[in-house]
């Protein structure tokens, strides 16, 4: 019994006002929207819900050598599979946010991104099949519109069934099971291609289709998970009388002009940052292979820690940003360790594990602490926006980074490339430190101890009364 009550604690279980069902009679515990047991099975669904896309969107690094082999591109054009899913969401992503805030909804909005990722990897996998990289690149371009979009709405689930103490946390279970879907990818399509080779008699374009489809087995999954959660959002909804609680406010495009200069800095810490872990992950095999001496397939195994090492420590992570609070002072923590890792990449030949394992414990830590700050600081209406364009600034940086990182690979080499990347975490930790002094001159709550947010929000509640 101690164990539930502490886990309810965490989670936020409320015993008071619990709904009733039918003739009055309370709900069970399983079927309550406000109990710790439903709650977890809408928790289980929401992680997953992502995993699909996260499996898929790093085929191309898990299979780098075999799609440069087999579709006869050098590095620039492989990148572009990465920027062609980048470049749809630079403006998609903002506007997937506003729909689901203001036209689509929440549930039907998941449904259709998420059927947009099952066909962008099918489109993927055909191109590979008939050998034409144009399809491929449109495949990843639908890929794309669906994917970030799709990881906006999983935010914004979040918020509206975790706000809370319980927030980073669930978002650190959210990236957890997120990172469990690249990780499983990077490790396992080396051997699906393997695989496939014996099923169709030999390396090829035709092996590498086959592999890139059966990978689309996973989007279908997410797909599933998506209507689950629009059942039990609706059905949660009716029982809680969620619609009468709306302030009846509505998110405008123009809302975008009166975004604080807080979140604009959280908007840059968050390019500045990603977009030296991403582009690197895409082409970290081969830098393995040629700098380290590594094989294939420890190449593969070093350059996933990232994504091992992020599956069971973001919850744990989350919980311990949730028990502390000071998200500003993580997630200066983050992009520091990060900057020493790429250096260590860079000018060291160190044993990389040991860099790549800073870089999955520091990534895990940054995200925990840095994307739930967004609720802090934007009304609850307007969060889906709000999300929406953090991805689409992201994903700019992202398009352009990949195109420059094998611009660069290709006529400079790995150093330089590493540089580069060392030149966008410093761009990231200036904005943290920017970010931290204006929220400290502000009052705001962002670096604020939980305990000091708990008071604060007690105060505003008894205030209200």
């Amino acid at each position: 019994m101690a164990n539930y009550e502490d886990i309810a604690n965490l989670l936020g279980d409320e015993d008071e006002g619990a709904p009733t069902g039918g003739a009055g009679k309370p709900l069970p515990l399983m079927c309550d929207p406000r109990r710790l047991p439903h709650r977890l099975v809408i928790l289980l669904f929401m992680c997953f819900l992502g995993f699909g896309s996260y499996f898929c969107y790093d085929n191309p690094a898990a299979l780098q050598t075999e799609v440069i082999q087999d579709l006869d591109l050098n590095t620039a054009r492989f990148m572009q599979l990465y920027a062609w899913y980048s470049w749809p969401n630079v403006v998609l992503c903002f506007f997937g946010g506003f729909l689901i805030d203001r036209v689509f909804g929440i549930r039907l909005g998941t449904v259709i991104f998420s059927l947009f990722v099952c066909a962008g990897q099918v489109i993927f996998a055909a191109g590979a099949l008939v050998n034409l990289f144009w399809l491929c690149e449109i495949g990843r371009f639908v890929f794309g519109i669906g994917g970030e979009s799709l990881a906006v709405a999983q935010n914004t689930y979040a918020v509206s069934w975790f706000k809370g103490k319980e927030l980073n946390l669930v978002f650190g279970l959210q990236l957890s099971m997120a990172r469990l879907g690249s990780t499983v990818n990077m490790n396992i399509m080396g051997w699906v291609y393997g695989k496939m080779t014996d099923l169709v008699g030999s390396p090829g374009h035709t092996a590498l289709g086959a592999s890139l489809m059966l990978a689309a087995a996973t989007c279908l999954f997410s797909l599933f998970c998506a209507l689950v959660l629009a059942y039990f959002d609706k059905r949660a909804e009716k029982i809680l009388n969620k619609g009468e609680s709306k302030t009846g406010e509505v998110i405008k495009l123009t809302d975008v002009k009166d975004f604080p200069l807080t979140l604009w800095l959280i908007f840059i810490v968050c390019v500045g940052y990603y977009v030296a872990i991403f582009p690197f992950i895409g082409l970290g095999q081969v830098f393995f292979i040629e700098k380290f001496d590594f094989s294939p397939t420890q190449a593969r195994a070093v350059n996933s820690i990232v994504y091992i090492i992020s599956a069971p420590a973001s919850p744990v992570l989350g919980f311990v940003v949730d028990k502390t609070g000071r998200n500003v002072a993580w997630v200066m923590v983050a992009v520091v360790v990060t900057l020493a890792g790429h250096m260590m990449l860079a000018f060291t030949f160190w044993n990389p594990w040991i860099a790549m394992s800073l870089l999955g414990v520091s990534y895990s830590l940054l995200a925990c602490a840095l994307w739930p700050m967004v609720a802090f600081v934007v009304p609850e209406h307007q969060l889906g926006t709000a999300y929406g364009f953090m991805q689409s600034i992201q994903n700019l940086g992202l398009a352009l980074i990949s195109l420059a990182s094998g611009a660069i690979l290709d006529s400079k080499g790995y150093l330089l490339l590493e540089v580069f990347f060392c030149t966008c975490v410093c761009i990231a930790l200036m904005a943290v430190v920017m970010l931290y002094f204006v929220d400290y001159l502000r009052g705001g709550d962002l670096n604020r101890s939980a305990a000091e947010r708990a008071k604060l929000l007690k105060e505003a509640t008894s205030h209200s009364e």
